[in-house]
């Protein structure tokens, strides 16, 4: 849970803070790098100030979840689990986000898009964008 807590506050866990709580828990740091590294969870690197979660479950593969990650990678410039250099996105393909009726489905941070096709994925982007 102290992870989580972790990923919660800073967007993911900074070497520094592990440093740290390693110490403050007196264990090694490679046994806590350890356990952060074992779930897929816990990333390592900063994230984009809006995660892109592509659904890539049953449901949404089916109904073309590789091309609305293809067409958001080459939008966006990057691939899955990298972040664009203007720290704006993150795209991440994910197992399932539990929408399997608005299939293909994306979330970006909390807010859920579906029945997505390319056209739309470009314009949820460019709606993004223009926030900033």
């Amino acid at each position: 849970m102290i992870l989580q807590k972790i990923q919660e506050a800073y967007g993911y866990l900074p070497r520094d803070v592990l440093d740290m709580l390693a110490r403050r828990m007196n264990i090694p740091l490679a046994k806590l790098l350890g356990t952060a590294t074992f779930y897929a969870q816990f990333r390592f690197e900063p994230i984009g100030r809006y995660l892109i979660r592509v659904c890539h479950g049953t449901a949404c593969h089916i109904a073309g979840a590789d091309k609305i990650t293809d067409t958001m990678s080459r939008s966006l410039g990057i691939q899955e689990f990298e972040t664009t250099a203007d720290g704006l996105f993150t795209l991440e393909r994910v197992a399932c986000i539990g929408c399997c009726s608005l299939a293909p489905a994306i979330m970006i941070n909390e807010q859920v898009f579906g029945n997505l096709n390319p056209d739309k994925v470009l314009r949820i982007i460019e709606e993004y964008r223009k926030r900033t």
